[in-house]
């Protein structure tokens, strides 16, 4: 693949680079010294929290963490809408050299159940009382407090800002888009490593207001968007939920970038005030791949075209397409700086597995060596993704290596055929998985949101795909499984054949 000191800024040199070089708080305290005046986060309410605020209040915060018995290493979840109150008590933990551990507030009781035990947590922030209840009776002797930390003792002088690169930060438990989530920690050292190769390949400054619409529990919005605000030292504008002239009329009053993932940058395109994106200095879109047909609406509404870029819980962000230059629909683009990226030998075919290392990628997962084991090769992380690079170093996503059909000693990529479903005009949504099958091995079935005919539909593929890869099973549904961040449930479906 292409080098990734493509990415970097002109004058500034590869081999001066020291990415990850300290604690994440370290890089925000040196930005809270630099300038304790700057807006670091504006509220729903318009509130506006200063650098030096943030530094005040964080450090009670720890005080009051401190009196309530946790401590460096404890791991504590962390379950509520974004607030002020959300991301000063975030901060404070990894001042207070704990973990965080960022749940899912759609998550169920059993779901949250697991990641408190299996985590091992000795406490949560929550604004959910019925989460609250089932942390409490699933941990008993768990710390369970508000945002805002209503309940917790007065704070008490403790020492803070102890953490060191290699101790972790965040408990990150994977989408589960195939089963039981597993636990990935990542470092102070990881995460600020990405943040700082975000900032670089994004040109990211000061003088950047986010509009941060994304949820505080996932990667893309804790990580990228928050992680990054403040290791730059930027402005986020926080926004509990995603409503899409919420985040035009922030994008009017100033806002300079966008996170999102494709459902968003969908809504936002078919809005009224969608000619309001060309304030943007730039819109970003991952989680899940961007349609080429988006794409090209959001190029044409924007005037520049959207950057999609790829990352992974257990990674932070790895790929992006260049700030300057080709940003190529369908491609995730070149290596960040200082990470690695190649292809593993083919599974059969063009596509492979891409392997990545770098200073944001984790050493393995949470009480899990056997999956830690088989997860890497050597300092390699297998990312199960599969992947291909065109002819000019553009890295495209194919599919997951798990998800793989294989019919008749023929590999399908559930995606390729997914884009040609959806690509017909009566099609809504559709997701594609392997039915087992005596003869075939697997056969081709494709889960459809729309009235088209199965004959109209055949045909429709008959004239794009190999026979191989047409489906040979179609099943009706009212709406395709996915987790919050659009990825599909392929399992969900799979029970169902």
């Amino acid at each position: 693949m292409r080098d990734w000191s493509e990415h970097l800024p002109a004058g500034v040199d590869p081999a001066s680079l020291r990415l990850g070089a300290g604690s994440l708080v370290a890089a925000w305290q040196d930005r809270w010294a630099a300038d304790p005046g700057q807006v670091l986060l504006v509220g729903q309410d318009g509130t506006a929290l200063t650098a030096g605020e943030l530094e005040e209040r964080s450090a009670a915060a720890a005080g009051r963490f401190a009196a309530a018995g946790l401590g460096p290493g404890d791991r504590v979840i962390v379950s509520a809408e974004a607030s002020l109150d959300h991301v000063v008590a975030y901060v404070a933990l990894l001042r207070l050299n704990a973990v965080a551990v960022p749940v899912n507030g759609a998550y169920t009781e059993p779901e949250v159940v697991h990641v408190a035990t299996d985590g091992r947590v000795a406490g949560a922030i929550t604004d959910d009382a019925v989460k609250a209840g089932w942390i409490a009776a699933a941990v008993p002797g768990a710390v369970v407090t508000t945002p805002d930390l209503a309940g917790l003792p007065p704070g008490v002088a403790t020492p803070i800002d102890a953490a060191g690169p290699d101790d972790p930060a965040l408990l990150v438990y994977t989408s589960g888009t195939t089963g039981t989530p597993k636990g990935a920690p990542l470092t102070h050292a990881n995460l600020r490593a990405s943040a700082e190769a975000v900032a670089l390949a994004w040109r990211w400054s000061p003088d950047d207001r986010l509009v941060l619409a994304l949820p505080l529990f996932h990667m893309h919005g804790l990580g990228v968007g928050l992680n990054g605000t403040l290791t730059v030292g930027a402005t986020a504008v926080l926004q509990p939920r995603f409503d899409p002239g919420a985040v035009l009329d922030a994008v009017r009053d100033g806002g300079t970038l966008f996170f999102g993932v494709p459902t968003m940058w969908h809504r936002l395109a078919a809005h009224p005030e969608a000619r309001g994106l060309a304030r943007l200095r730039l819109g970003v879109s991952g989680s899940a791949p961007l349609p080429p047909d988006l794409h090209g609406a959001i190029a044409e509404l924007a005037g520049r075209a959207p950057l999609e870029r790829y990352g992974m819980s257990e990674t932070a962000m790895l790929v992006s397409n260049p700030y300057d230059g080709d940003r190529r629909a369908g491609s995730v683009g070149f290596p960040l700086p200082a990470v690695d990226v190649r292809l593993a030998a083919s599974v059969s075919g063009a596509a492979a597995e891409i392997e990545v290392r770098g200073p944001n990628v984790f050493a393995g997962y949470w009480g899990r060596p056997e999956a830690t084991a088989e997860a890497f090769d050597g300092d390699w992380f297998r990312t199960g993704d599969l992947g291909e690079v065109d002819a000019d170093g553009y890295l495209h996503i194919v599919g997951r290596a798990k998800e793989l059909i294989i019919s008749g000693g023929y590999n399908v990529y559930p995606r390729e055929v997914e884009d040609v479903l959806r690509a017909h005009p009566g099609v809504v949504d559709a997701a594609v998985v392997g039915a087992p099958d005596p003869e075939w091995g697997e056969r081709v079935t494709a889960f459809v949101v729309g009235d088209m005919a199965e004959a109209e539909l055949a045909a429709w593929c008959g004239d794009r795909l190999a026979a191989y890869k047409r489906p040979r099973r179609w099943e009706r549904i009212d709406e395709v499984p996915r987790n919050a961040l659009g990825k599909i449930l392929r399992h969900v479906l799979a029970e169902r054949l």
